[in-house]
């Protein structure tokens, strides 16, 4: 820890607050020490303001690091928000202050909070003519032009107020000072109908057609005192028909020795600190510059109160204007020369600065001045980022000493310094013609003149020199890349191996790669790659541009679709009647269907067997329902629907006649199961399709993927009905009787109603289909009604006598009895139709069809492909473990182990009077007689493989 946070501290003192500095006090608490800051603070300000200089450590190498920027090109000052909620790897520049606020300051990564995130967050969407993204002189002028000419505009800027670099600056607009004139035009902006200005808001990607995300920080800022029903933060989805990029730039450093200590800044953020959030960052400071810039940061301090020890110019001739004013206050200006070192034992002490070796003529010897603090300015980059991303090409600017704006098929253009614009008078003027030129893209009458504000002289510009790196015989502290300490040795390491792409080297050192995304790092990584490899930056060029611009929470992307939220639930329009009868759930993709219907004495996890076994009986003795709505329905309709189904189903569904269903199963390419279900045909050119209730979403995308990627000319529309239908399975020997009963207008015997085929009927009174078919081998009907029906049928169905209603357990017990497989549950993506016993469903009519070349594959038909069986355990009271591995002996052999296959299913069966199970066996068919092995337990239970139908092999029952 420095001496000088020892030494401060304390709740009041506020050491290096600028007099005359106005807000209410707000109190906070970083790394355990209580501290003070004004209202509209950063944490970074009110830190500095504190004399606190080591803000964090560097990730690899642990070293302290300060403040070295203002805004969100921060690459050091991370910190953990601890209090009101935890929040990692935030930039303490860009975390505004609030009353009661703690933190600590980060190595370079967080911890994820253990507790729920209270917050909300949420999402719109929005469309305008123009988007201007970024509120400083440009990005203002532009949206004024367009929003009086009466277009819809968005103004969106990342900071709490408007001004861009003007809130950093002294300069003045029309006489007034330049943030007073930003914060007027934005008030009457807001004032106009169809104007957003949005604050707080940060632009993340750009994306095609003016698709443009967004994330409003809307209560980050109140902490604690957040509103609970305003969403902390809010994604907007704009589309915009023009957008204007008046993204400003960003201020690199130089690699020199100790470039990294706390005290080293740069030099338009300390101008930034002093003027806008009045606090001076230090006490003495040596400026080192590469263009005229910072000789404004360095009289601005200086006025402030801060005394300026020499600035260090490379160039020989700086500009005579800003070298007259500081020859006015005394700064030595020492030309010719660079920062060899920052010094100091955890932060800045002295500065080590002598004579270029090219500048040797000039005269002068290396010096150590004592200062603690050091303001760099190695030029400074356009934000290019989103124009990149929306597919703009990139130029060098030779005299800018970095990329601009090209060209671009999309409707964007930049205005001001994000194009390259050097002036305040000449960005005002770009913005104010950017925003002519959107207005008449987006076919608005564009006003005849525009009045600009007028703005200050500003000294005219001497020529700018584009150093990358101070020349060392070791390069071990001269840092490229701050948060990820890279350093230029590093960067030479890379280039030696042969690495001559930017995008390699930055893969190679990670440079680039942190929370900032190389905005102050990248161009100079770029730089010092040139140097090495002797080529012009221009030719390297720079790394991809990815979004999102900057960090942005998961909870953010996330949305409203948190905790409950994050995967809908949904239920049946029977689940209150289930729930007044005391049924208990489970989870199926995302449905709650009724597991079991526990009775009197059957309320707990032991006593399921029993209730189960009870439901059992009653399908299979008597009759019983099943709420059935859940599975998957997709509408199938159009001319080639038949076409469709017959390419997509391993049997022929074109000769299925109206009025009949078929079951069908659908494979992959390489003739794995995919999905089963029925298909039902309702007219020549229309079909239902019934799929598993968990898989129903994944055949309607996998219909769609066919439909729009291989056969776009086949005339045919999918539809989800799901939800459309509730559905009512009748089943049992008593089956018929009940729904004659309830359906007496419906003939329902055998020959007039047989098995496979589906009949519209009024049930109870209610308009219906019903469909002959059976899950569970015993007679069976599915009756669909409207879903508003559905509580109104079933209650019918359970007072048209003793019906009992079963749950996905019987289910499951009835079906396994028979054989049936669940895709998913019996299937693991490994297994064909023939491995199930389903030779019979695959066509070999059809000339083809999804899968249908995999199964000429070798492997297909390999005899130990694992086959689908029944397992009786000798003991029949034996319950397999589902999962359970199968072994050939008694004893287990020295690992590895070899394994036959595995055990899918596992029940105990009322009509077969014992435990049963299902499972994948290699080479089954051929091994049924055979005793294999499971584990149980420590023990391993002898099983003997049969026929994976295990109930009413015949089929007799479905009759009835």
């Amino acid at each position: 820890m420095s001496e000088r946070r020892k030494r401060t501290g304390g709740a009041a003192a506020q050491p290096h607050r600028r007099e005359g500095a106005t807000g209410r006090t707000l109190r906070f608490r970083f790394d355990g020490r209580e501290y003070a800051g004004l209202e509209g603070d950063t944490l970074a300000s009110a830190l500095l303001a504190n004399g606190v200089r080591a803000v964090a450590s560097s990730i690899k190498f642990g070293r302290p690091r300060g403040v070295y920027a203002a805004g969100s090109e921060e690459p050091n000052a991370l910190v953990q928000i601890e209090e009101p909620f935890p929040e990692p790897m935030l930039t303490a520049t860009t975390v505004e202050l609030y009353d009661g606020l703690v933190a600590t300051g980060l190595p370079g990564q967080g911890r994820l909070a253990d507790r729920p995130d209270p917050a909300r967050y949420d999402a719109v969407h929005a469309h305008c003519d123009v988007l201007v993204v970024g509120a400083g002189p440009a990005g203002i002028a532009a949206a004024g032009v367009a929003a009086r000419a009466g277009a819809r505009v968005i103004l969106a800027d990342e900071r709490p107020e408007p001004g861009g670099s003007l809130l950093g600056t002294a300069e003045t607009l029309d006489g007034a000072p330049g943030r007073e004139w930003a914060a007027g035009e934005a008030a009457a902006l807001a004032a106009l109908p169809e104007v957003r200005v949005l604050r707080r808001t940060t632009v993340l990607g750009h994306y095609d057609d003016n698709y443009v995300i967004a994330v409003e920080r809307r209560t980050n800022h109140l902490g604690a005192q957040a509103p609970a029903d305003v969403a902390r933060e809010r994604v907007w989805r704009i589309r915009a028909r023009r957008v204007v990029l008046a993204t400003g730039g960003h201020e690199r450093f130089v690699a020199f020795a100790g470039n990294d200590l706390p005290g080293v800044m740069l030099a338009g953020a300390a101008r930034t600190y002093a003027n806008h959030y009045r606090v001076l960052p230090g006490s003495r400071a040596v400026v080192f510059t590469t263009n005229d810039s910072a000789y404004a940061a360095a009289l601005d301090l200086a006025g402030a109160g801060v005394e300026i020890a020499a600035i260090a110019d490379v160039r020989q001739a700086p500009g005579e204007t800003w070298a007259a004013r500081c020859a006015e206050r005394g700064i030595e200006v020492l030309t010719g020369h660079v920062v060899t070192a920052a010094k100091g034992e955890g932060e800045v002490s002295s500065v080590e600065v002598a004579p270029r070796p090219e500048a040797q003529g000039s005269g002068g010897q290396a010096r150590e001045i004592p200062a603690d603090l050091l303001l760099v300015s190695g030029g400074w980059t356009p934000v290019v980022h989103l124009f990149s991303q929306a597919g703009g090409t990139l130029r060098y600017d030779e005299e800018l000493g970095a990329f601009t704006p090209g060209e671009t098929r999309q409707a964007v253009e930049a205005a001001g310094f994000a194009r390259g614009v050097r002036t305040l008078r000449e960005c005002l003027e770009d913005g104010a013609e950017a925003g002519r030129r959107a207005l008449a893209a987006a076919g608005f009458a564009v006003p005849a003149e525009i009045d600009v504000p007028a703005a200050g002289e500003e000294p005219a510009a001497a020529p700018a020199e584009h150093v990358w790196l101070v020349e060392s015989g070791d390069y071990g502290t001269h840092f490229v890349d701050l948060q990820r300490d890279v350093t230029v040795a590093e960067v030479l390491r890379a280039t030696g191996a042969g690495l001559s792409s930017v995008e390699h080297v930055k893969r190679y050192t990670t440079a680039g790669t942190a929370h900032d995304q190389g905005k102050t790092s990248g161009l100079l990584t770029g730089g010092v790659v040139a140097h090495a490899l002797g080529v012009d930056v221009a030719e390297l060029g720079t790394t991809t541009f990815r979004a999102p611009y900057t960090p942005v929470s998961f909870a953010a992307l996330a949305g409203r679709d948190r905790g409950p939220l994050h995967d809908p639930v949904r239920v049946t329009a029977l689940h209150e009647w289930h729930v007044a009868r005391g049924a208990l759930f489970e989870n199926v993709g995302q449905w709650k269907r009724p597991w079991y219907y526990p009775q009197q004495g059957e309320d707990t996890a032991e006593d399921m067997e029993t209730a189960v076994l009870r439901e059992c009986r009653a399908a299979r003795e008597d009759v019983a329902a099943m709420d059935a709505s859940t599975l998957g329905k997709i509408d199938v309709v159009g001319p080639d629907a038949a076409v469709l189904l017959d390419r997509l189903y391993t049997n022929m569904m074109s000769t299925l006649k109206v009025g009949s269903i078929r079951y069908g199963v659908m494979c992959r390419p390489d003739g794995m199961v995919f999905d089963d279900g029925t298909v039902i045909r309702l007219a020549d050119d229309r079909f239902l399709v019934t799929t598993t209730t968990g898989n129903a979403a994944a055949v309607l995308d996998w219909m769609e993927e066919w439909l729009q990627t291989e056969w776009p000319d086949l005339r045919v529309h999918c539809t989800s009905v799901t939800e459309q239908w509730a559905t009512v399975a009748l089943v049992g020997p008593r089956s018929r009787e009940v729904l004659a009963q309830l359906a007496p207008g419906l003939a329902v015997d055998n020959d007039s109603f047989p098995f496979m085929t589906w009949r519209d009927a009024e049930v109870a009174g209610i308009e219906a289909r019903v469909c002959r078919i059976s899950f569970s081998g015993e007679l069976a009907y599915e009756i669909n009604v409207s879903s508003w029906s559905g509580l109104a049928l079933w209650e019918a169905v359970m007072a048209s006598g003793e019906v009992t209603p079963y749950g996905t357990e019987t289910m499951h017990v009835l079906r396994a009895e028979k054989g049936f497989p669940i895709v998913g549950q019996d299937t693991d993506g490994t297994v064909t139709p023939q491995d199930l016993g389903m030779e019979w469903i695959v066509s070999k009519k059809k000339a083809d069809f999804v899968g249908k070349r995999s199964f000429a594959r070798a492997d297909s038909s390999r005899p130990d492909r694992k086959h689908l069986v029944g397992l009786l355990p000798e003991d029949t009271g034996v319950l397999l473990p589902e999962g359970a591995h199968l072994v050939e002996t008694s004893a287990l052999p020295e690992p590895p182990v070899p394994t036959l296959g595995f055990v899918t299913s596992s029940y105990r069966s009322a009509a077969l009077g014992r435990t049963f199970a299902l499972a994948l066996v290699s080479g089954g068919r051929e091994r049924i007689g055979e005793r294999l092995y499971a584990p149980v337990g420590a023990d391993l239970v002898p099983v003997t493989v049969t026929s994976h139908v295990l109930y009413d092999p015949e089929g007799a029952r479905r009759d009835g």
